[in-house]
């Protein structure tokens, strides 16, 4: 049996759905282009990204954004090509394209939707809101819209620090010389938004958890078993462990059940070894099992 290799699965599962994927990637993409045009631009809201710098040097020196987007996603484009290779950077490349193209076709959308631009915190709370949904839309397809995408991603590389750090880096200097071309109140909005996109774009990624996951180590397994096969009736996988400070082998049972029903398990560990030691996590995807 000939064993796939990274790449071959890689390319398999980029190759799944592209009519389905490309569209949420255009229905992304015209969301944060919105998000830019309706309330980001208007009311000088910077939240990082290539996007933020459009709207300093929009202000101070009258560059189109779509413009300065365009030749700096295109420039990034052939960094990433060399420092990170083809496979990387050909989902980078039409998010580069399209972004711009949305922000130039949605940059009289105030003409028809007109706002008052001195609600800033309405303003950055919807900003955040739209502009997350669409960037996960654009993630969850595979895609990115380049910018600070391929700058994270080159800087993840060669500083040996991860993708969140390097978009804190990059992100929080666009988010500082906001800050120093129109006034410091200015970053302190930069922070809500991005935190927003980041929550929203998790919860369209990854999805809202309806599922709990114990972990539950204890003395009473068999008991705590019958209860969560028989009284709960939800299977529960069993592991052998060694504990760490005794070095004793010790059972740790691994179940996953609705969140409603989180309680019940819960008091019954409680009640049937108070001495037990559990762990519950949010379990967002549930697959397989019989």
């Amino acid at each position: 049996m000939k064993i796939k290799l990274s790449t071959d699965i890689l390319t398999e599962i980029y190759s799944k759905d592209r009519i389905k994927r490309f569209t949420e990637l255009c229905i992304g993409t015209l969301l944060v282009a919105i998000s830019f045009n309706l309330f980001a631009l208007p009311n000088e809201l910077v939240s990082g990204g290539i996007s933020g710098l459009a709207i300093i040097t929009e202000s101070i020196f009258g560059i189109p954004p779509s413009t300065l987007i365009l030749i700096v996603d295109l420039f990034l484009v052939v960094i990433s090509y060399i420092t990170l290779g083809k496979n990387q950077t050909i989902h980078s490349l039409i998010g580069s394209i399209l972004f711009p193209i949305f922000i130039e076709l949605t940059s009289g959308i105030t003409q028809y939707i007109n706002l008052e631009n001195n609600q800033l915190l309405l303003s950055a709370l919807f900003a955040g809101i739209v502009q997350g949904f669409g960037a996960g839309l654009v993630y969850k397809a595979g895609y990115t819209l380049g910018g600070t995408d391929i700058i994270n991603q080159i800087i993840s590389k060669y500083a040996k620090i991860s993708m969140g750090n390097a978009m804190y880096f990059s992100d929080g200097l666009i988010i500082l010389l906001s800050g120093i071309a129109f006034s410091l109140n200015k970053i302190m909005y930069g922070i809500i938004m991005i935190y927003i996109i980041g929550y929203i774009t998790d919860k369209v990624i990854i999805g809202i958890s309806e599922s709990k996951a114990f972990y539950i180590i204890t003395k009473k397994s068999k008991i705590i078993k019958d209860y969560i096969l028989n009284n709960l009736n939800h299977t529960v996988t069993t592991f052998n462990a060694t504990g760490g400070y005794e070095n004793k082998k010790v059972d740790v049972l691994m179940t996953v059940l609705p969140t409603k029903e989180y309680y019940k398990l819960k008091e019954g560990i409680q009640q049937l070894d108070s001495d037990a030691l559990f762990v519950v996590t949010d379990a967002y995807e549930v697959v397989g099992g019989e």
